[in-house]
């Protein structure tokens, strides 16, 4: 079991976006569909099990998925009711059969170069695959256990120029965070689908949630990352606002501007340095005077000095 750190990091750029999640106090959980690693939470579904067990993994899949998608579309059209959900269940039912007996006739193509019962057996694994990435609509918010870490800073940090928001777990009832796990195989076995889907079992759904949405390639270890699960979109954030550190290149308007927004708050703010002797860096909370003279008001020579004909006369 990881160590749960007390503290965990989100760098980001200075946005209209950003300065408004902070005043709001909300986080942002994005679709993993939007990652900028194109296998993070796409898992390679890898058969071990018989067409009887794959075509009732599939059929729940695609039962569950047509449902949701009828009830939202009745949902939309104002009805509701017992009279709507047995609608949708029907619905995906059919949709479910319709789609196994499809893939079993195309199996029967004379093209392929296996026998029909093998591809059919390869035709319903791809097809639970696909159902699988399009039913993984958790939205995640990311977070790293370090706020000195110049490759963050750099690739979520706007190059420097944004500001890292330090929170705790400090908030009741204590939020729930998950560590990623690097490295291994991102193979999902059906039998383990068929066990946390069909069977319910509770261990093996927490094992596939953490394969499908925890795992990541060995390169990206360096982010020591956690996440939190939560509805796509914008959301209350579960966790305590704390701490607020800028970038090497920050400008001083936008801490002005950060510093002001969160004036009411109970917020500690500092400002990243680099040692002179290495590449480490480090933060420091004696940085005030950077941005004291902001808001700047501009004159003109005559509004600051008075003009050239008042003091000869």
């Amino acid at each position: 079991m990881a160590e749960i750190p007390h503290k965990i990091y989100r760098y980001q750029s200075f946005s209209a976006l950003s300065i408004d999640t902070l005043c709001n106090d909300q986080l942002y959980f994005s679709n993993p569909s939007n990652f900028n690693d194109p296998l993070d939470c796409k898992p390679s579904i890898e058969c071990d099990s018989d067409k009887n067990t794959l075509q009732a993994i599939l059929s729940l899949l695609i039962e569950r998925r047509v449902t949701e998608e009828v009830l939202a579309s009745l949902k939309a059209a104002k009805v509701k009711g017992e009279d709507a959900e047995n609608h949708a269940k029907v619905q995906g039912k059919q949709e479910a059969i319709n789609q196994i007996n499809n893939i079993a006739y195309h199996a029967t193509n004379p093209d392929y170069q296996v026998s029909a019962e093998e591809a059919e057996i390869n035709l319903l694994t791809y097809e639970i695959q696909s159902e699988l990435q399009k039913q993984n609509n958790r939205g995640i918010c990311c977070f790293s256990e370090e706020y000195d870490n110049p490759l963050l800073w750099s690739h979520y940090g706007d190059q420097h120029n944004g500001y890292c928001v330090g929170y705790s777990l400090d908030r009741n009832p204590k939020p729930f965070i998950n560590k990623v796990i690097y490295g291994g195989l991102r193979t999902v076995k059906t039998s383990l689908i068929y066990q946390a889907l069909i069977n319910q079992d509770s261990g093996a759904q927490e094992t596939l949630d953490s394969n499908v949405l925890l795992r990541k390639a060995d390169p990206w270890a360096y982010e020591k990352e956690w996440r939190i699960f939560e509805s796509i979109g914008l959301q209350d954030s579960p966790l305590k606002l704390e701490e607020v550190i800028f970038g090497l290149r920050c400008s001083s308007s936008v801490v002005h501007c950060v510093i002001e927004a969160l004036k009411p708050r109970d917020v500690n703010f500092y400002c990243m340095y680099s040692e002179k002797e290495s590449f480490k860096l480090k933060r420091t909370n004696d940085f005030y005077e950077a941005c004291a003279f902001l808001p700047r008001t501009a004159y003109s020579g005559v509004e600051a000095f008075g003009s050239l004909d008042e003091d000869l006369s």
